[in-house]
């Protein structure tokens, strides 16, 4: 199909089918195969595809204005969606500045970090800490920032030195006899140690995701992790930068995903689900005293791309997020995702190769392992999950398999993020599916 294609592809030898229409649940190719999305594309897809309320809203904003430059002009929609965001945020969240993806938001939570700290008149502050097997974007700042070795390897020249200290990864490193609110302590206790151990007052920020999402599989934090972050950071002067590109804007049940854990970053990032792949955009959210610190000192935030607040993504989001709050869907997400997580462990919780079936609402991960009581993880080389991945496409599903779920090359999983209006009848598809290719990748 793209043997004389001209578009750098993401794999070079991979042939793709062509995508030509997409409805509810579904995605269909050129030949009229159906898949079901059961990841949403990466996470992005929300609402499905072909929703009616969001491309009538864009065609509408098509007919006004489809682009006006932020360095001359606002718009009535970008002031909405900010509105709506700020509205149901928690805490002294205040401010919004509208990017076009997840990679643009951490970026732009970075850099505002380190303008702060300029305005406070702290310029020694720059140095980040953030989380092994974690991931931020491929933007050299958001994959410098990252904590997965695969993906940050053969750029490590182009990026800046940062910090990275354990995840909170209860599967893999909880102790014997130990609980998992003293691991959550003890983990989270690193974070202080690398504080003191660069310099406490060299430190600007510290980042993490409060659900891990594509390297490591849906890993939700143990209850009272981030609370001791949240302490530490507060202790130290650091900001505390959460990235909700992958896991926010109702993903995990709740619209945003830091409410599980009952705290208020500093900044807040986002991007996927707020415009479910109907337009690219994302965002980041500041806090009133970041924003007045900027307001009050040089009154210019220092950075910028040229399509940031574009109209048209603006009202694509606006439908989205709207429909996301007025509809029930944070319900249904989370009643949903209890379905699909019973369904899981029902088809797959015996099998010999799954070691761990983890996440929240329509966020889930699955571990597959070499030996379920040992919890060795399957030789590297056999590349399951990228079988896994050709075997449910094969089957007509759409997953998200990665390899190196445990230090970027060792450990394998499957990420599930579905439309937020997938049926039950849907989910059961998923997971038949999903356990075909597991069956047909790992026989028991």
């Amino acid at each position: 199909m793209l043997s004389s294609s001209h578009v750098l592809h993401r794999h070079c030898h991979f042939e793709k089918p062509m995508a030509v229409s997409g409805e509810g649940c579904y995605i269909t190719d050129h030949l009229g195969k159906q898949y079901l999305d059961g990841s949403g594309g990466a996470a992005v897809s929300c609402l499905g595809h072909g929703d009616k309320d969001v491309t009538e809203a864009m065609k509408a904003q098509l007919d006004q204005i489809a682009f006006a430059h932020t360095g001359f002009f606002t718009s009535e929609v970008a002031e909405q969606l900010a509105d709506l965001l700020i509205e149901n945020a928690p805490g002294n969240l205040d401010r919004v500045y509208l990017v076009s993806g997840g990679s643009e938001a951490v970026e732009a939570a970075l850099k505002l970090a380190r303008q702060y700290f300029i305005e406070v008149n702290q310029p020694q502050r720059s140095h980040v800490i953030a989380r092994r097997q974690s991931y931020h974007g491929n933007t050299l700042g958001a994959l410098a920032v990252g904590g997965n070795q695969w993906r940050r390897q053969p750029f490590l020249p182009l990026l800046v030195e940062m910090s990275h200290i354990s995840p909170c990864y209860t599967y893999r490193d909880l102790n014997q006899g130990e609980t998992e609110v003293d691991y959550g302590l003890r983990v989270a206790n690193e974070l202080e140690s690398e504080i003191l151990a660069v310099g406490e007052d060299k430190v600007m920020a510290f980042v993490a995701e409060p659900i891990v999402g594509a390297t490591m599989g849906a890993v939700p934090a143990v209850e009272g992790y981030f609370k001791r972050i949240r302490e530490i950071c507060d202790q130290y002067g650091v900001l505390l930068i959460l990235d909700e590109v992958m896991c926010g804007m109702g993903r995990s049940g709740k619209l945003y995903a830091c409410e599980h854990d009952d705290i208020v970053p500093d900044l807040l990032c986002m991007a996927k689900g707020l415009g479910a792949g109907y337009q690219p955009i994302g965002a980041m959210l500041a806090s009133d005293e970041i924003y007045q610190a900027v307001a009050q000192g040089s009154g210019y935030f220092q950075h910028g791309h040229t399509y940031i607040g574009h109209p048209v993504a603006c009202a694509a989001a606006l439908a989205v997020t709207q429909k996301v709050i007025n509809h029930g869907l944070l319900s249904q997400v989370r009643k949903r995702g209890d379905y699909l997580h019973a369904a899981l462990n029902h088809s797959l919780g015996s099998h010999p190769h799954v070691g761990d079936i983890r996440g929240l609402g329509l966020f889930r991960g699955i571990e597959l392992v070499a030996d379920r009581t040992s919890k060795a993880p399957l030789n590297a080389s056999l590349g399951t999950a990228a079988k896994v991945k050709k075997a449910a496409f094969e089957a007509g599903l759409i997953c998200y398999p990665m390899a190196g779920t445990i230090d970027g090359v060792k450990g394998d999983h499957i990420l599930l993020a579905p439309p937020f209006i997938i049926s039950e009848a849907q989910i059961d598809e998923l997971v038949a599916k999903l356990s075909q290719a597991i069956h047909e990748v790992l026989s028991p």
